[in-house]
């Protein structure tokens, strides 16, 4: 084991979660707090971060704060450390802990937010409630001499090419001939200058997505023993890596309103929750969205959901959700808190696969702002 610096680790993590997949105008996520260029052996994991949570940091030592929600939401106009806010800052910088938070791009992230509360309520055969990302698709066709095509195919596939779906390393083999003449100045893989060449060559083709495109293109050209090597690239009317907000499915067994309700107190671990519907109604399929899900609610009843299990539900939404036929559960916005667990897991298992030497840490802080009497 090796001790980690603070950017392979952020490395690690958004190659799980990227930036890429926040869905949210301006989500300021990323480093909002300090440096990650400095080494990092203890990393706290919370929903929130508030005073009290800093201070759990500075008892355990850690040196990075990976949070859900950003501590700076909005732009600042200055920075005082004579308010809680700055003072919450100068917490931080005093004591050279860094903040990271990941916010919608953890929501939509496989294994994310919204997968970690669908786990907790047992959904099953599951898609994705809301498409938010997609990337194009691209296709490679190189003409490559017999000699080099596997080490060719190897090199595209190590580069991210030929990924399709639960598939990876694909590709296509056709055979052919190859025919150009070396001009003056010219120092050829194979025939002489100013002489005719045929060559036994096969064209491979792989297809592959737009962001991964500099990568496909430099492995090839890093590979190919010409030092003009022939080939096509082009744009196909086809998407890859579909992710989203919010999942949706099947609840093993049907149960009535007032059960399932009960079921998401329990599963989700809150002392109340608020119900709209028919308490006798029966829930067969479950939508869920983390965090404040009013503008999902006709996706969810659209996609056919029973019951749709979201946060910060207005009053006006419920009124609407009603009309309409479809269940709200609302046990609020501090579910989320399940990222918690589910990010140190997940984190602690990445680096160690990597050999580093960091130990994540759950936060025990209780950040819920509202008490229920």
């Amino acid at each position: 084991m090796k001790t980690a610096n603070g950017n392979e680790i952020i490395q690690l993590f958004e190659s799980w979660a990227p930036k890429k997949y926040a869905c949210m105008p301006n989500d300021p996520i990323g480093l909002a707090i300090g440096t990650l260029n400095k080494s990092v052996s203890k990393v706290l994991v919370t929903l929130d971060v508030t005073d009290a949570v800093v201070d759990e940091a500075i008892a355990n030592e850690c040196e990075l704060i990976i949070a859900h929600h950003p501590p700076i939401f909005f732009k600042l106009s200055h920075l005082r450390t004579d308010n809680p806010q700055g003072k919450l800052f100068e917490k931080c910088l005093k004591h050279d802990i860094a903040v990271y938070a990941a916010h919608t791009n953890l929501d939509v992230a496989p294994g994310g937010v919204n997968d970690l509360l669908a786990d907790a309520l047992g959904l099953e055969n599951r898609q994705i409630l809301e498409h938010t990302y997609s990337e194009q698709l691209m296709k490679l066709a190189i003409f490559t001499p017999k000699t080099h095509v596997d080490e060719m195919r190897t090199a595209l596939a190590k580069a991210g090419a030929g990924q399709i779906g639960l598939y990876d390393a694909c590709s296509f083999t056709s055979s052919g001939e190859g025919r150009f003449r070396a001009l003056e100045g010219a120092n050829p893989f194979l025939g002489q200058v100013g002489e005719m060449e045929v060559a036994d060559e096969e064209k491979i083709e792989v297809v592959f997505s737009t962001s991964v495109k500099n990568k496909v293109l430099k492995a090839m050209l890093n590979t190919h023993p010409y030092e003009e090597p022939a080939y096509d690239v082009w744009t196909l009317d086809l998407q890859a890596n579909e992710q989203g907000l919010g999942r949706i499915g099947s609840l093993a067994k049907p149960m009535t309103l007032k059960q399932f309700a009960e079921h998401v107190k329990v599963q989700l671990d809150v002392p109340a929750l608020r119900v709209v519907g028919e308490l006798d109604s029966m829930v067969r399929k479950v939508a869920v969205v983390g965090g404040d899900g009013n503008k999902y609610i006709r996706t969810a009843k659209f996609a056919g959901a029973d019951a749709f299990v979201t946060g910060d539900i207005g009053f006006h939404m419920a009124q609407d959700a009603e009309i309409n036929g479809l269940n709200i559960v609302d046990p609020g916005h501090h579910v989320e808190k399940v990222m918690i667990k589910g990010v140190a897991e997940k984190m602690s298992a990445m680096c160690a696969d990597k050999k580093l030497h960091v130990e994540f840490i759950q936060s025990t802080i209780h950040t819920e702002p509202f008490q229920f009497i």
